[in-house]
């Protein structure tokens, strides 16, 4: 059970007392009378906050012990479900265990802050069928059948923003359109910040609120207490002040009391990690699609900027404004050297921070194959936050900064036309047939189709990252994260354009592992032409950013191929490969073909990520927490409803591109 209220949650873990693995078997009954569904509880207090919770009825087919109850936050549920199982006694000691007359068994915890409480309890959902409870020195034993459960707790809600407040005035008819997608939507979303995912993200997450913000802008409602303005103002209120960082995740709750009492500090204040580069770079462009380019945005620019921040103690008393400037600063300063005259060099570029082996949304250990200079970043990311700060300038903002307008602008054509040629790729046509004969043989853990007819030239791709572990100067992964250049950037060198519009198309249309291609949808990274083992080893089907699927890379590559294929239109203006008929025949080809994978997998859409099996010389879908880790590597599970994963509630396909 996990809550958005503090990221609070119950996980309870139980075994066969058979002592059979696999034996036991566990599910929820839904019902059709009252006792038997899903139901809310809700216990007023006169003196303090209300109870909160859910009721259900859990089924056990054989009799089952309760061997781990964790209480209190999601953050403590992740640190033993995907770390090395880790418990502190400090929160565990404090749960506990009583047993009513009526063989009710209770579980409870007063959190670290001595105020908040969260309630477990087990009872015989009959008294008839031979089901009972036995509580015997903290150990809760379970006869084979049928339990009513509740769970609850007490902290301070959250203030919901509704299925109708969510949307805008023109987005409404999605509520009826979409239930299930609008539903978590509004679930995921509130009136100072919006949620990433259930359960395991059950918070504020930067990066994950600001892209999502990008490619549902479209459906979201403005103006205050909008959702628009709950995004932007949740980053604000969360920023270093000393540095201008923007917030990866806020720890708040009980988790929050916990580690403030690891430095000896008795408060439960909440705190921000900041380990991430990229998050600080969609500030200053999620602003500017607001605040310069939509009307509501320009009549709430003063009124929204002189807001004091109240959530972050050091922050207190600073306008939003103060905190705004404080991160483009930042990215400015960071831009300048490689800007500069002869500054084009992989030493100026953006590294993720020394003590990391983490900085951008492939944020695993292998994510970026230990690189310390992501290609997302340096590519798209750094220019296109740039051009925003060179917009918002124009429009008023930074007037402590009156050359940022043109300054800005300037740094960012520099970025977009040096940076990409640091991560580009290119694979010998014999050689690539070659590599990828080899991983579809003996690499990829299946012996898959190679598809090797399908490479007819050389293949051209941009790496992941430079400067990788085990000496690599270049991490040679194809993968999906061109789509930031497509979405957030408008390019005029035209030669870079065409061939970069030419290489993408090629990879999407490609089946993997020749391209990014499966009946899945596209996989975030294909290592067919890394040429090392380790390659193969590291980017698996099971690894949470290997040869597996994410819904929004899809959204914003279909969303930024729409972009591109649509400056087309402007007769003035339109890029050179608009008048290629290759390249551009093959970008509406692969517009097309990407829209036929999503819609085949709709499905799929609003989870986080999911995978495949190799079955009957094909890729079929597999769930991605059904699947063992790679050696090494902790188990990760895919949340059921993401926030990001839910933005073809605005990118849909446009049918004149057919």
């Amino acid at each position: 059970m996990a809550w958005p209220a503090g990221n609070s949650g119950v996980c309870t873990f139980f075994a066969p007392q058979s002592g059979v693995n696999g034996s036991l078997s566990i599910h929820v009954v839904n019902g059709t009378t009252a006792e038997q569904a899903l139901l809310p509880i809700y216990e007023p207090s006169v003196s303090g906050n209300p109870g909160v919770g859910v009721s259900f009825v859990l089924e056990f087919n054989a009799s089952a012990t309760l061997t781990v109850p964790i209480l209190g936050s999601i953050r403590t549920i992740r640190d033993f479900t995907e770390g090395p199982s880790l418990l502190e006694q400090v929160i565990q000691d404090a749960i506990q265990f009583t047993q009513s007359s009526n063989g009710t068994v209770t579980l409870s915890r007063i959190w670290l802050d001595n105020v908040t409480e969260t309630q477990l309890s087990f009872s015989p959902f009959s008294f008839t069928d031979g089901t009972s409870i036995t509580l015997t020195n903290d150990t809760v034993n379970f006869e084979a059948g049928s339990y009513n459960v509740s769970a609850s707790f007490d902290y301070p809600q959250l203030t919901q923003l509704t299925a109708q407040k969510v949307l805008n005035a023109d987005s409404q008819h999605l509520i009826t359109q979409y239930p299930d997608q609008i539903t978590a939507l509004a679930f995921l979303s509130y009136t100072n910040k919006l949620l990433a995912g259930a359960w395991r993200f059950l918070t504020y997450f930067g990066r994950d609120s600001m892209i999502s913000l990008l490619l549902l802008q479209p459906v979201l409602s403005e103006g205050q207490g909008g959702a628009k303005e709950a995004v932007i103002s949740a980053v604000l209120e969360r920023i270093n002040r000393t540095d201008g960082s923007v917030c990866h995740e806020e720890t708040l709750g009980d988790y929050a009391t916990y580690l403030n009492l690891e430095n000896n500090i008795s408060s439960s204040a909440p705190s921000c990690t900041y380990q991430m580069i990229d998050t600080d770079y969609y500030l200053s462009i999620v602003m500017n699609e607001y605040f310069v380019r939509t009307a509501v945005g320009q009549s709430r620019m003063a009124s929204f900027f002189s807001t004091k921040a109240t959530f972050l103690q050091p922050n207190v008393g600073l306008t939003y404004a103060e905190l705004a400037l404080y991160n483009a600063e930042k990215i400015m300063n960071m831009s300048a050297p490689f800007a500069a005259t002869g500054g084009q060099t992989i030493d100026n570029l953006i590294h993720i921070k020394p003590d990391q082996i983490v900085g951008e949304w492939r944020d695993s250990t292998y994510g970026i194959g230990g690189g310390k200079i992501p290609y997302d970043v340096n590519s798209a990311l750094v220019p296109a936050a740039l051009l925003a700060i060179a917009s918002l300038s124009e429009a008023g903002f930074y007037p402590e900064h009156p050359k940022w307008a043109t300054e800005a602008a300037a740094y960012a054509h520099i970025w977009q036309s040096s940076a990409p040629a640091f991560f580009e790729i290119t694979v010998p046509e014999l050689d690539a047939r070659s590599l990828v004969a080899a991983y579809a043989k003996d690499s990829s853990g299946y012996s898959i189709t190679s598809h090797i007819s399908n490479i007819t030239s050389d293949i051209v791709y941009h790496g992941l990252s430079l400067q990788g572990n085990n000496d690599q100067p270049l991490i040679k992964v194809m993968n999906t994260d061109d789509c930031f250049r497509l979405f957030l950037l408008n390019t005029t060198d035209q030669v870079q354009l065409s061939s970069f519009i030419a290489q993408v198309s090629q990879h999407i249309l490609s089946p993997f592992p020749v391209g990014l291609s499966t009946p899945l949808g596209l996989v975030v990274a294909n290592p067919a032409y890394g040429g090392d083992a380790v390659y193969a080893a590291n980017w698996t089907n099971n690894a949470y950013h290997g040869t597996v699927i994410w819904s929004w890379p899809l959204a914003m590559m279909a969303a930024g191929l729409e972009r591109q294929l649509g400056r087309c239109n402007d007769s003035s203006e339109a890029p050179a490969f608009c008048s290629n008929v290759s390249v551009y025949g093959n970008a509406k080809a692969a517009y097309n073909h990407l829209w036929d994978l999503i819609e085949a997998n709709e499905a799929n859409l609003s989870t986080e990520v999911w995978s495949w099996r190799y079955v009957d010389d094909d890729l079929v879908f597999a769930q991605f927490g059904a699947l063992a880790p790679p050696p090494g590597q902790s188990p990760t599970e895919s949340d059921i409803r993401q926030l990001w994963s839910l933005t073809f509630l605005a990118v849909t396909r446009d049918e004149s591109l057919g």
